[in-house]
């Protein structure tokens, strides 16, 4: 187990999480955020469990430098996340999801890290030729969004199999990406812009919920298990994690929004639902999970109904006492 390491977006929504799954485990944790979304609450109860957290951002070389003084891992959550966000703001995309992590790496190179971990998403994958097939890690990648194009972008600098070309600056620096499904539960730095929490909450509020290409197919992961795969990542023996790519979830956890609407229909009888046709959608396949679990022996713990039933619970018991205000949303 290495001696210390470096969390980025340690105050997100997933890197609370994993913050809390490593300091479990005995690890010594650094945390890096420049808290884009405000969560001085989620830092400063990260710091009382003991991380010690630098308040900056990965474009700053001074904060580069002090996070990554004495770490021998590096966990690369720290980004603008979602397809929203990055369209939103394209410019503040391309300097923290490029610009930013190249300069990341070539520091982390340059410190001694040993290895790295970077959280990509499934996005990558885009449309798929048959969403009936799961698709997996040797799928050919169609990107259709900024976000995922950026994900791409950094995995091919690690990973220069995939098609990128020379990582000559990042030296010696064992790799592995982390294809992530798209993420939901409940979470320190909570999220209601993720599909399965944001139908939860608006079906619980009793709102009209407008769904719109119902027919098409994602991925599914709790935030939590997801944090438990980085987890599983930097625990593994090298030989078997260098240089790999995994698709993070189960390959059963493959939904298409009307089955999400079922499960919470289940549990949540409020609120009204109205489908909105949907003709052709850019992002539409289900992915095989099967080599995190032949390789790591890594099996979710969470299902998308026992997700459900927890934001559900979370709501009702007052956990998020003003659960639509924009603090929820990575994007206006």
């Amino acid at each position: 187990m290495p001696d210390r390491v470096l969390v980025t977006g340690a105050a997100g929504y997933v890197g609370a999480p994993l913050c809390q799954e490593l300091l479990a485990a005995g690890w010594r944790v650094r945390g890096l955020d420049c808290l884009l979304h405000g969560q001085e609450h989620v830092a400063s109860a990260l710091e009382r469990d003991g991380v010690e957290l630098v308040r900056g951002d990965i474009r700053d070389p001074g904060a580069r430098e002090e996070a990554l003084a004495g770490a021998a891992a590096l966990v690369h959550l720290a980004a603008i996340v979602g397809d929203p966000a990055c369209a939103h703001e394209p410019e503040l995309a391309a300097e923290v999801n490029i610009a930013g992590s190249e300069a990341l790496l070539a520091d982390a190179a340059g410190a001694g890290i040993s290895h790295i971990v970077f959280a990509s998403t499934c996005s990558n994958y885009g449309r798929s030729g048959d969403p009936e097939t799961p698709v997996d890690e040797r799928t050919q990648l169609r990107p259709v969004s900024l976000y995922a194009e950026q994900k791409v972008a950094i995995e091919r600098l690690l990973l220069p199999a995939l098609g990128g070309g020379a990582r000559s600056d990042l030296g010696e620096l064992r790799s592995t990406c982390l294809r992530l499904a798209t993420v939901y539960g409940v979470a320190p730095r909570m999220r209601f812009d993720l599909t399965v929490n944001e139908f939860t909450r608006e079906l619980w509020a009793g709102h009209n919920l407008e769904v719109y290409g119902q027919q098409f197919w994602r991925p599914y992961v709790h935030v939590r298990d997801a944090a438990r795969a980085v987890h599983a990542v930097l625990g593994a023996e090298p030989a078997a994690v260098d240089g790999e790519v995994f698709n993070v979830g189960a390959t059963a956890e493959n939904y298409r929004k009307l089955d999400l609407v079922a499960a919470i229909r289940e549990q949540i009888h409020t609120g009204t639902v109205s489908y909105v046709e949907r003709d052709s959608d850019p992002r539409d396949y289900r992915v095989s999970c099967e080599k995190i679990t032949r390789r790591l022996a890594f099996h979710t713990t969470m299902t998308v109904a026992e997700g459900i039933t927890e934001v559900a619970a979370a709501l009702s018991a007052g956990a998020f006492p003003e659960p639509f205000d924009d603090a929820y949303r990575n994007s206006p």
